[in-house]
């Protein structure tokens, strides 16, 4: 073995905010990774150690960290005596500071920052699209919501609409959906939804729903589908499904179909669907 090999396997590299620094022990504490740095005094410093994932981990300065453990050498560091915690799609995140910029979040999301948004969630209103050198203030309680998702400036398919939760259920779930943006009104169409068998006269159509502002945290109403269908056995439409709905350009069907039973934080697209379901079912 080489003289070179062995150094090389006797120190342990690390990026400390960016910059290099090499450690000879593998097991080191957060005040040694400070003190390396030359962070002083250490106690007015948060350390944070970047996972695979792209997540921030703080580190305790008396707690010990493995360097032989790969993708484990990326550490911030921010001088502050607290830390704020929020929520990027769908992931749990811990900051050093009070304010994070829109440039900041898509790189902890790990998105493109040229051709992606980031929103902040609002219980009521619309979602706030927040800009690359806008600063957002972590400050106020509970945690703080934000989503990233492809930017569009007009009007149409192609936009985000959805809470990242929603998305991530209708991926999943393997079913075939469109955002869309028409002046205020956001929607989400399900593509080519699957009706009831022998049920209507047709076997399949989309399914439109209208969000409302302040969604997921009250319910959307109605749905549309499109093309309009008929009750297979009478040839006439079902009740209370009988009355047009303009939108995106479309003429559709709309069903008039209402529940107020609505839990925040709890229900969301897939209640919907439930909702949509039992609606075909039964109607008559």
């Amino acid at each position: 073995m080489t003289d070179n090999v062995l150094e090389r396997r006797l120190t342990f590299d690390t990026k400390i905010d960016g910059n290099p620094f090499t450690f000879s022990d593998p097991i080191v504490t957060g005040e040694q990774i400070l003190q390396k740095a030359k962070l002083f005094p250490t106690d007015e410093h948060l350390l944070f150690q970047e996972l695979d994932d792209g997540q921030l981990e703080e580190i305790r300065p008396d707690e010990s960290v493995d360097l032989r453990r790969a993708g484990r050498e990326q550490f911030i560091t921010f001088k502050s005596d607290r830390s704020f915690r929020f929520v990027l799609d769908g992931r749990k995140f811990e900051w050093g500071l009070p304010f994070i910029s829109g440039l900041q979040l898509k790189r902890l999301a790990g998105v493109d920052p040229n051709s992606y948004g980031v929103w902040l969630a609002q219980r009521l209103g619309d979602d706030r699209l927040i800009g690359n050198k806008e600063k957002v203030d972590l400050q106020g309680d509970g945690a703080e919501r934000f989503f990233t998702g492809i930017d569009t400036t007009t009007e149409g398919a192609g936009a985000v609409v959805l809470p990242p939760e929603d998305r991530e259920y209708l991926l999943n779930q393997g079913i075939a959906f469109e955002e869309i943006v028409q002046g205020n009104t956001k929607a989400v169409v399900l593509k080519g939804w699957s009706l009831p068998p022998s049920r209507f006269d047709a076997g399949a159509a989309d399914v439109l729903i209208l969000l409302p502002p302040a969604y997921p945290d009250c319910a959307p109403d109605m749905f549309y589908l499109m093309p309009w269908v008929r009750l297979a056995t009478s040839q006439r439409y079902p009740n209370a499904a009988d009355q047009p709905h303009a939108f995106s350009g479309k003429s559709w069907q709309r069903w008039s179909r209402h529940n107020n039973a609505w839990r925040p934080g709890v229900d969301g697209i897939w209640t919907m669907l439930r909702r949509i379901e039992r609606a075909l079912e039964i109607a008559a």
